[in-house]
């Protein structure tokens, strides 16, 4: 197959620090196997329907779902993206991902809360809340339920933005204490005030039109057909997509 995706010398160098040591029987190259993960997760496979040039799906299968648990792909994501140098400017966005029957079935029964997805007026959704730099380049992100809040992610993801002099958002992230908790970080916002606002509140619209590339990040993201739409019940091996996406996209 002409379009299959292989890790290059230098892209496995900056995995390698990030990378589980092998303990007792050495395990399957993990070049190999990495460049197999990617390739079901980019075009929204099977894990039987990988094509036997990486290796058999079990393998594949056994090391995806043993390094989400122990949160390898995120770490990946936030340590080389610890080397951003963003001085400028972050955005923060949140947006929605589709969930499939079959990670969505029996979430009412069986605690759908703790799947992190939930009903919106489109469905069964889980909602992706980022924070990007001034180029569109994720550099931290979390799920939480569709019908979840901005202003939850917003409480979440404030401790670790970076020291910057801007962050830009929407309507959706105007709250006073969200204002005054950047404020205290040194940051200044530029978010639009809600129009029920009783005083409107100015904003640089010029430096706002910069916000354009946090949606642009989102879109990219979603070509990747098992991030597009949800298939993986458990969140942090869901989580553990986003995060392979991000990687390969941008900082790989």
């Amino acid at each position: 197959m002409s379009d299959l995706f292989w890790l290059s010398d230098e892209q496995m160098s900056r995995l390698e620090p990030f990378v589980p040591k092998s303990h007792g029987k050495p395990r399957v190259d993990d070049r190999r196997v990495l460049s197999g993960i990617i390739f079901i997760n980019r075009n929204g496979l099977r894990w039987r329907d990988v094509p036997r040039e990486y290796d058999p799906h079990k393998t594949l299968y056994n090391r995806w779902k043993r390094w989400s648990d122990k949160g390898i792909f995120a770490q990946m994501l936030v340590g080389l993206a610890a080397i951003h140098g963003e001085e400028k400017m972050v955005m923060i966005d949140a947006t929605y991902l589709k969930a499939h029957r079959t990670a969505s079935s029996l979430a009412g029964e069986k605690g759908g809360r703790s799947r992190l997805i939930g009903h919106t007026k489109g469905g069964m959704n889980t909602k992706l809340h980022a924070v990007c730099e001034s180029r569109g380049r994720p550099l931290n992100l979390f799920v939480t339920a569709g019908q979840v809040s901005d202003y939850i992610g917003a409480r979440v993801l404030v401790s670790s933005l970076p020291n910057v002099e801007w962050l830009l958002g929407d309507r959706g992230y105007d709250a006073d204490w969200f204002r005054e908790a950047l404020k205290a970080k040194g940051i200044r916002a530029c978010i639009p005030g809600r129009k029920q606002r009783k005083t409107p509140v100015k904003y640089d619209k010029r430096r706002y039109k910069r916000r354009n590339r946090i949606e642009i990040m989102f879109g990219r993201l979603k070509d990747w057909r098992r991030v597009a739409t949800r298939y993986d019940r458990c969140p942090k091996v869901f989580l553990s997509a986003i995060a392979l996406a991000e990687l390969v996209i941008y900082w790989l």
